[in-house]
């Protein structure tokens, strides 16, 4: 169970940073207008990297076909609720942090959960074309995730991000936190209980289509944030710094376009399944001190190339507008 989670914490705190950025440019004067589109463009280059991914996939991994362009993976899945997270924000919000969205995300995210069991086995989806249903439903190798209800994460997560950004100050915002706790762990009986229940669909499977699935990982995952949030503050108290693992989860899409390839492409190919427990996690400690400094080398380059465009703005300021002496 814990195993799977990555997942899910990826879009939930995707739908967590949509509603904070929406909010925050909505503070700052920013059009309604303006807001939709800025968060709906990012989610849509994240799908259109979802296909660069898989492009990439075909070129440098060992077997792989032409049809795998197609794999719906969770890129795929992100870019498009980021998108609808943005229209509902842009038709509901139109303010900044205002707690009145909770609803139409949480009622959203709530809906994804308990319509996947119906997607799943509707005949109709039989009607759409191959590519679609794959969105839709399960398809061996060619669905890795799937629209619901996996999209329901990523609502979810606005829901929680709409409370963190409505929080103005430190005490509010533990509150918040609080809260979450409280709320996840009624989330998780609340899923427990009725997954003790007879299901009230024909057919539902607890693992991957099953609402109550859904709520205990909701749960789960606004607990986790409400204790690493504490287990933070308490380190901060002794001076202890995160700024490596904060490094790493701002640079979460970098590092999970670059790594997918080296752990299951040509790179480590003859270690595949070769490895014992500890060469495992050797394994695991050294890319994982290799994906770090990557991620340095990355910010390194980023920052130098900043500092080239501000040095050449300054110049041609001070320049304008005749230009350089030497031109004139």
């Amino acid at each position: 169970m814990l195993g799977g989670f990555a997942a899910p914490l990826f879009l939930w705190l995707a739908g967590v940073g949509v509603a904070m950025s929406a909010g925050r440019l909505s503070r700052r004067g920013e059009r309604p207008a303006a807001i939709v589109e800025a968060v709906t463009r990012r989610g849509l280059e994240i799908f259109v990297l979802a296909f660069l991914f898989r492009l990439q996939a075909f070129v440098v991994s060992p077997g792989s076909y032409a049809v795998t362009l197609f794999r719906v993976d969770i890129l795929n899945i992100m870019g498009p609720a980021m998108v609808a997270s943005g229209i509902v924000w842009g038709l509901a919000g139109r303010g900044a942090g205002r707690a009145r969205l909770v609803v139409p995300y949480a009622g959203l995210a709530f809906a994804c959960a308990m319509i996947t069991p119906i997607v799943r086995t509707a005949a109709a989806i039989d009607s759409l074309p191959t590519w679609l249903q794959w969105y839709m439903r399960p398809a061996g190798d060619y669905t890795t995730f799937t629209l619901f209800p996996w999209t329901g994460f990523v609502l979810a997560g606005a829901a929680c991000g709409v409370l963190l950004e409505n929080a103005r100050d430190d005490l509010s915002e533990r509150h918040v936190l609080i809260w979450f706790a409280v709320a996840g762990a009624a989330l998780i009986g609340l899923g427990f209980a009725t997954a003790a229940r007879p299901s009230i669909y024909a057919q539902a499977s607890f693992w991957t289509s099953s609402p109550t699935y859904f709520a205990i990982r909701i749960g789960s995952l606004m607990i986790g944030l409400a204790g690493l949030a504490a287990l933070s503050g308490v380190l901060d108290g002794h001076g202890v710094q995160w700024r490596p693992l904060e490094r790493l989860g701002r640079s979460s899409l970098f590092i999970y376009w670059i790594h997918v390839e080296l752990v299951y492409g040509y790179a480590t190919w003859p270690l595949r399944h070769r490895l014992p427990l500890w060469g495992s996690l050797i394994a695991f400690t050294v890319f994982s001190v290799l994906m770090y400094r990557a991620v340095l080398a990355r910010d390194r380059l980023v920052d130098a190339w900043q500092a080239r465009q501000r040095y050449r703005e300054a110049v041609l300021g001070v320049s304008a507008p005749g230009g350089p002496p030497g031109n004139r």
